[in-house]
């Protein structure tokens, strides 16, 4: 008999039609007459009801249902005579596809901390928390790809493999084919790359915006979303070494039209989650964070906060006099940290905030300096919770200007002659913008934590499964 998912047969009215449900067993309970087994397939967060008559099923034909175990049910869809359920499945058929050793099974118990479970992260995706928060990842992916088609980007495939280094940072992962128990080197005692695969030093991506930038300039408007990795030794609950990033780059737009670009994308995909997500929204909203669609409707329903980083600055100093703690410190040219940027819109705007015109000693070579020399044109959101969701910036379109900036701070350009060449060869005004997947995913699921938000997390001395 043809299956049915559960989340189809919660839809249907309970008027006794035969119907087949497959999928793992969440719990299973009753008394000498009648056995209950909550069935979930992953389709929904809710369970189905299957109501097992014994005089039907002896309890020994029963016992290889226990939590954990996947089987098919055959039965009559009917009206519920508990509560808790619009529907139930009156038993006529079992069988049982794979047992599960209450022994063993190591979601037997409730109350498991999120730690333990990222130990066990094979299995954690039939936990109620994490099945609901992978379907809102699909969500979020597909209100990705919808919002840029329906504004005309192009989805654009940039290299993992690469040769540079965008962000100038250094912190990334080396690919290599090579010996490393007998590595060749050149008189000056350096690596010689000659025999790799590829002949020189390659690494994975810590970002496709340079590739992006070139396409920009050939397509108009173009978005890439891809793994992208960064060697940064960070245990804290905000960084990850392999996580996603959706980075488009826009042709002839300015500051201005990047600030509008970023705030419309961001509600989109936060309303898209509260139309799509709703039964895993209010689940987690139940269990994990009681303001969270309060907070999610609150993005989508107010104007966010635009002002400089010098206005930022002013209003933390004034705040510090005032006698609020900080335990960064906090003067024109820092980096500002999370706990400022989550003081700015948490508790004295009350609402996201773009913040502009960085000092351009703590940004990226490749952003507009404005006229004053000091700062450039980043464009970065900081969202409650999170603190920054996105970076983004107007990227320098002189040629002369960028090769001074790359001059001043020193960067290897030998094997980036292609990234010179867009500004070399009908240079255009453009700018994007970055937003890492599992912060987004952190605002919208309330999670802390953002090994939590994906499937495998890769961290400092954690490469499991």
């Amino acid at each position: 008999m043809k299956r049915t998912e559960i989340i189809k047969a919660l839809q249907l009215a309970g008027e006794g039609q035969l119907i087949n449900v497959r999928g793992w067993v969440r719990s299973r309970r009753g008394n000498k007459n009648v056995s209950f087994i909550a069935l979930n397939d992953g389709s929904t967060i809710k369970n189905i009801q299957i109501v097992v008559d014994l005089a039907q099923f002896p309890e020994e034909h029963l016992k290889p249902v226990t939590t954990g175990s996947c089987i098919s049910a055959t039965g009559h869809l009917v009206a519920s005579q508990g509560s808790g359920q619009a529907v139930e499945i009156q038993l006529t058929e079992l069988e049982v596809y794979g047992t599960a050793d209450p022994e063993q099974y190591p979601l037997q118990k409730k109350g498991l901390s999120m730690e333990y479970l990222r130990t066990i992260a094979h299995l954690r995706p039939r936990t109620n928390t994490f099945g609901a928060v992978f379907r809102i990842r699909h969500n979020m992916a597909m209100a990705i790809h919808q919002y840029f088609h329906e504004h005309g980007f192009f989805y654009f495939h940039t290299p993992i493999i690469t040769a540079s280094d965008c962000e100038g940072a250094g912190q990334m992962f080396q690919v290599t084919t090579k010996n490393l128990y007998n590595l060749k080197k050149d008189e000056e005692g350096k690596i010689d790359y000659s025999d790799d695969f590829f002949g020189k030093q390659t690494s994975l991506t810590v970002s496709g915006q340079l590739e992006g930038e070139l396409a920009a300039m050939a397509l108009g408007k173009i978005y890439t979303f891809g793994p992208t990795f960064r060697a940064e030794n960070s245990n804290t609950p905000r960084h990850l070494a392999e996580f996603w990033m959706i980075e488009p780059e826009v042709a002839f737009i300015q500051k201005d039209e990047l600030m509008d670009l970023e705030e419309d994308f961001i509600k989109y995909c936060v309303r898209w989650a509260l139309e799509h997500c709703k039964d895993d929204l209010e689940f987690l909203n139940q269990f994990v964070d009681k303001g969270l669609i309060a907070r999610l409707e609150s993005v989508i329903k107010t104007d966010f906060v635009r002002l400089t980083y010098t206005e930022g600055i002013n209003i933390l100093q004034e705040a510090i006099k005032n006698g609020k703690k900080f335990e960064f410190p906090c003067t024109w040219g820092d980096d500002l940290a999370s706990e400022h940027e989550r003081y700015l819109v948490e508790e004295h705007f009350g609402k996201p905030v773009i913040m502009s015109d960085y000092p351009k000693d703590i940004k990226a070579f490749y952003m507009k300096i404005n006229e004053d020399d000091k700062t450039v044109q980043g464009t970065d959101v900081l969202f409650p919770q999170i603190g920054e969701i996105i970076g983004g910036s107007v990227r320098e379109e002189s040629l002369d200007k960028l090769n001074a900036e790359i001059e001043r701070r020193d960067i290897p350009m030998k094997d980036m002659w292609w990234y010179l060449d867009t500004r070399r060869f009908g240079a255009a005004p453009h700018a994007g913008f970055g937003l890492g997947f599992e912060r987004l995913m952190l605002f919208v699921t309330g999670m802390q934590n953002i090994r939590d938000v994906i499937p495998f997390p890769r961290t400092p001395k954690t490469a499991e499964f």
